[in-house]
């Protein structure tokens, strides 16, 4: 019973917002429409960026405004046309489209209508028919606004949506950024300006990901919590359901196995379900069932004075837990050794839009090469891809997009009050997912100044305040001993380059210099260390030997050898190794990148470089080594 008593007071800790973000699904209640496809598209080219607020772009279609160019939604625009102009755009683009809203949506003054965006990058207005009904501030989390009283104010006229978009960073946003103007006119045209930036990916900007328009009754299914244990052969999922629209309601919670037999139930809006014989949810290659997952369908019956409201909401539930010791991390009591890799939203043609056949074809390469897991670098994913994450049983450090923190002004209020609203959204979007383990709430920021050490144990105390269940950490590859913030975190996450940006060229130093960073973190903070990023640079098809740098030769000699200091700690306190990165990605133009950065294992088209074979030996290695896998699971095999 204390067991339970203290998993509720976690539970009651993990709610602080005051609404959801559930992942619209439809059931016999909720209907869900996309509005992915072509949208009419404008970017606002004035020398103020401002001619579209200026002149009321939003009060009629945009077409009517002047010369408009299809745009694919989701997707960013940059790569799409042939204008470099636009490709390095800055500043705010506009997109609007009709839509057919159904009629007894319209005609129902039950049902809510709902606009959703799964991201756009970065500040975002909407409008509806000419009215604001919504704006957000942040590139890569979703945002949405009831519309029903909009379309109800005139039902015979055309659902118009018109959201603005701009992708200006600043150094209060996440990425930050700078503008920096060139007035002089020997030199530059008149107003010319441009955006640094402070990351190594490319600035990809517009609706990334699918725009929709779904429906619940009046009474609403707001957010579902959940928080999972077990104990010697029983499950218990802790769970909390917030309900909007209704002083009173009737909830009925139903827990169901793959089979779609009910295991446990309960007419309390939160409490515990006992699940008898359960069934974990286990990492891929831990299991020879990975990624188990029941389903928790919650019925809501609510009514006022004139109806009565019903909703059905299922979320997809997998029971595991997640523990950190000094030296070991724990999945299901288990130790559990990272092998994966990091990854980017990004591809040829449509940047970071999402798209399925490409993220179904990750996930069979993740297979393939015996990766376990990936860290979300640097920014949230798409929902779907965390989805996909609990089904195979991919373990994920979600990370926020707190990439870039240079500048000791991005340490101010501000930034930090943004900065905690960012963790706000990220843990209410993403706090039901087994697969997601661990919060990352920066990657490699200037740690070793003076404000550092406030912020971070600011954001990492607001992180697990939210969060309880789940450590924390951010990555860093400053020096141990001028790091402000790695006290106050669970895990430390390490970058190291050696041998590529530092002692370039000489693979001798690799050995030495990782076991020193090893032995100087671990002494210092006496915390489990994951080397969250590693590798070099390697243009697919280019060869050396001996070695040289660029090459695939030198590429393989680079991950071996950190390959085998990494055998001789993770025996010790070393839980992890993730390689950078998973992919070629692009990255602005410059003198150290030949059409973006090459350090990808796959090319950019998913194609493997002879360094993809060395990481898919080693990870099968280290998966079998295990000795938890069925013999059936002891080869490489895909999805």
């Amino acid at each position: 019973m204390i067991r339970v008593v203290c998993l509720l007071a976690v539970l009651n800790a993990a709610c602080p917002l005051d609404t959801g973000m559930l992942f619209p699904r439809e059931s016999s209640s909720r209907e869900v429409k996309e509005l992915n496809g072509l949208w009419s598209f404008r970017a606002d080219a004035s020398t103020n960026r401002n001619q579209g607020f200026e002149k009321g772009w939003y009060k009629s279609r945009l077409e009517e405004t002047g010369p408009v160019i299809d745009m694919p939604v989701p997707a960013s625009f940059n790569d799409i046309t042939q204008d470099s102009t636009l490709r390095d755009f800055v500043g705010w683009v506009w997109y609007d489209r009709e839509v057919q809203v159904p009629a007894r949506w319209i005609a129902d003054k039950g049902t809510r209508v709902v606009l959703r965006v799964g991201s756009a990058h970065y500040y975002s207005i909407v409008w509806v028919n000419g009215v604001k009904v919504t704006e957000h501030n942040g590139g890569h989390l979703p945002f949405e606004a009831d519309i029903g009283s909009v379309l109800r104010s005139d039902p015979t006229a055309p659902c118009r949506i018109t959201i603005a978009v701009n992708n200006t960073l600043t150094l209060e946003t996440l990425p930050p950024g700078v503008i920096q103007h060139m007035d002089d006119l020997t030199r530059y045209p008149a107003g010319f300006f441009v955006q640094n930036i402070y990351f190594d990916f490319f600035n990809y900007a517009g609706i990334h990901r699918t725009v929709l328009l779904y429906t619940t009754p009046k009474a609403y299914v707001d957010d579902i919590t959940v928080v999972t244990d077990f104990l010697d052969n029983n499950g218990i999922v802790n769970y909390k359901v917030s309900v909007q629209g209704a002083a009173s309601a009737t909830v009925k919670v139903t827990l169901i196995d793959k089979d779609g037999r009910s295991v446990a139930s309960s007419s309390e809006q939160s409490g515990v379900l006992k699940v008898v014989d359960v069934k974990l949810w286990w990492p891929y290659l831990m299991h020879v069932d990975p990624g188990y997952l029941y389903s928790m369908e919650v019925r809501l019956t609510a009514g006022d004075e004139r109806s009565t409201y019903e909703d059905v909401y299922t979320l997809p539930v997998g029971i595991r837990t997640v523990n950190v010791t000094s030296s070991q991390f724990l999945i299901n009591n288990k130790p559990f050794y990272f092998h994966g890799v990091n990854k980017h939203e990004d591809s040829d043609i449509r940047g970071k839009g999402f798209d399925w056949p490409l993220i179904v074809k990750d996930f069979n390469l993740l297979k393939w090469m015996g990766a376990n897991s990936f860290r979300t670098s640097h920014y949230p994913y798409a929902e779907e891809i965390l989805q996909m994450c609990d089904r195979h049983g991919i373990v994920v450090i979600d990370e926020c997009p707190g990439v870039g923190i240079k500048d000791i002004r991005s340490f101010g209020s501000p930034s930090l009050n943004h900065h905690l609203a960012v963790m706000d959204e990220l843990v209410r979007r993403d706090k039901n997912h087994p697969s997601v383990v661990m919060w990352s709430v920066a990657n490699e920021p200037a740690s070793e100044m003076p404000p550092a050490g406030f912020y971070f144990k600011t954001l990492i105390e607001h992180t697990k305040a939210l969060d309880p269940t789940r450590p924390v950490t951010y990555v860093t590859n400053s020096n141990y001993a001028r790091d402000k913030g790695a006290s106050y975190v669970d895990v430390i996450c390490v970058n190291s380059y050696f041998s590529w940006y530092h002692d370039s060229g000489h693979l001798e130093v690799i050995p030495i210099q990782l076991n020193t960073q090893f032995e100087n973190w671990y002494n210092m903070y006496k915390k489990p260390i994951i080397q969250s990023e590693y590798g070099a640079d390697a243009v697919a098809g280019l060869h050396s030997d001996p070695p040289m740098m660029f090459t695939e030769e030198y590429q393989n000699v680079v991950l071996k050898s950190y390959h085998n200091s990494f055998d001789q700690k993770r025996k010790d306190y070393v839980i992890g190794e993730l390689i950078w990165n998973f992919a070629d990605f692009m990255t602005i133009q410059g003198v150290t990148r030949v059409v973006g950065n090459k350090k990808g294992i796959f090319n950019r088209q998913r194609q493997p470089k002879a360094a993809a074979f060395v990481l898919k030996d080693r990870y099968w290695r280290l998966a079998n080594e295990t000795g938890r896998l069925t013999p059936w699971t002891k080869y490489p095999c895909s999805v």
